[in-house]
């Protein structure tokens, strides 16, 4: 969320930034409700005001014996006036309010400018490609289910089978060691978010089309980003505690509700899929530091997997709705013939820490921490891309060093 004395103060200047991005700024509407806020104000601190000395006169009166009806009555008009005037006061502030959390973040002035995600800059290539297989991960192996997935619970499922569940836990016991070798701290979290909860991280109210609702109005979490960052809410902290870093496993569950037709085959986009992320509490001045040390504790594991990939930074038209910016890892899936999303990494300020409300104590001032996020790595992904990079037309695939330890072998039967 923007600081609402920022934007009174720069409205200018934000307009012609989230326009980068292209988002268009209510600000005719902001003004508008700003100043009958204005307006209101200074009547609701009248009347108030008034009432005080009524009542000072009132208790006189009524200490001495005389008659008090008629300031009695006064009073009671006045309150009659106050609570009109505080309901009206408090619609304006919803209204306003609700401008507010549709605001996305401000783009960083380092975030290119750019409409989509074709305007977006490679940083840099990793890893030679040296596969020449041209066969769907879906097509090499009979140990994803996408049929009996969908006799289980629809589309966008699926089920892994013996050796392909055993090498998904094996990625997912590799990335969390990483995380916490990198000193990052494991959290078990709950799989479902109250409203709060993603309202502080930006998912609510703007994209609830995205999220999986229970009947107790609980949210199935898109991401651990949720909880993590609500473990914090609230919360004033000290500086010397800065930077935090957690880290966590959870399935995630999104409804894909833009994505209709797209990518419909196999694992690459899911309703529920598994993700070890990675998330970071930062002093303000800190926080692209923190952001490039995060992004490359992600990178880390698809070069301990001897994946190739590309480092993409965001333009300012395909950053989220909370980041002001990102990078993202993109790995080479053989298949597609093109390099696909397995990390997004995120610096959003203080976006998240405004909604949220955490802060930290620093020489006698209270100010809003930065918060930084990212996957490491979405794990389904992960094993698309070592199942498609290794596969060689066999009945079994070649594992990279790092996991022979982790699975319990060098190869694996699909």
């Amino acid at each position: 969320m923007i600081d609402i004395k920022f934007l009174r103060d720069n409205l200018d200047d934000i307009e012609k930034s989230l326009a980068r991005r292209g988002y268009s700024l209510q600000k005719d509407k902001f003004i508008a409700l700003d100043l009958e806020r204005k307006s209101l104000q200074v009547e609701v601190e009248s009347l108030q005001s008034e009432r005080k000395a009524i009542s000072s006169d009132f208790g006189k009166l009524k200490s001495s014996g005389e008659n008090t009806d008629n300031l009695k009555k006064k009073i009671d008009s006045i309150n009659d006036n106050l609570k009109i005037k505080n309901e009206s006061l408090n619609l304006i502030l919803e209204s306003i309010n609700s401008i507010l959390l549709d605001i996305p973040n401000i783009p960083h002035e380092s975030t290119p400018d750019g409409k989509n995600e074709n305007d977006n800059v490679v940083i840099r290539t990793v890893g030679k490609i040296t596969s020449t297989n041209t066969v769907d991960h879906i097509d090499i192996t009979k140990k994803i289910d996408t049929d009996l997935a969908a006799k289980l619970a629809g589309s966008r499922f699926a089920v892994l089978k013996g050796s392909l569940a055993k090498l998904q836990r094996a990625l997912i016991s590799l990335m969390l060691d990483t995380a916490i070798k990198n000193g990052y701290e494991e959290y078990y979290l709950p799989y479902m978010a109250n409203k709060d909860s993603l309202i502080g991280t930006g998912n609510l109210p703007k994209f609830e089309e995205d999220l999986f609702k229970t009947s107790e109005s609980l949210y199935l979490i898109p991401t651990a980003e949720v909880p993590l960052t609500n473990i914090y809410r609230d919360v004033l902290l000290n500086d010397d505690e800065l930077p935090i870093k957690l880290t966590a496993h959870t399935p995630c569950f999104r409804s894909e509700a833009g994505s209709y037709g797209r990518d419909t085959k196999g694992l690459i986009r899911q309703h529920q899929f598994e993700k070890i992320e990675l998330f970071k509490i930062s002093d303000p001045a800190k926080s692209m530091f923190e952001l490039e040390g995060l992004l490359e504790n992600a990178e880390e594991i698809l070069q301990l997997l001897e994946l190739p990939y590309q480092v993409v930074q965001l333009c300012a038209g395909d950053i989220g709705f909370s980041s002001c910016k990102t990078y993202d890892i993109e790995v080479w899936m053989p298949s597609q013939k093109s390099y696909r999303e397995i990390s997004s990494c995120s610096n959003f300020g203080d976006f998240q820490a405004r909604r949220s409300n955490i802060k930290f104590k620093c020489g006698g001032n209270k100010n809003y921490v930065h918060t930084i996020n990212g996957s490491g790595l979405a794990v389904g992904r992960t094993l698309i891309a070592l199942l498609e990079n290794n596969y060689l037309g066999k009945d079994s695939i070649k594992l990279p060093k790092i996991l022979h330890e982790y699975y319990g072998a060098s190869s694996v039967d699909i």
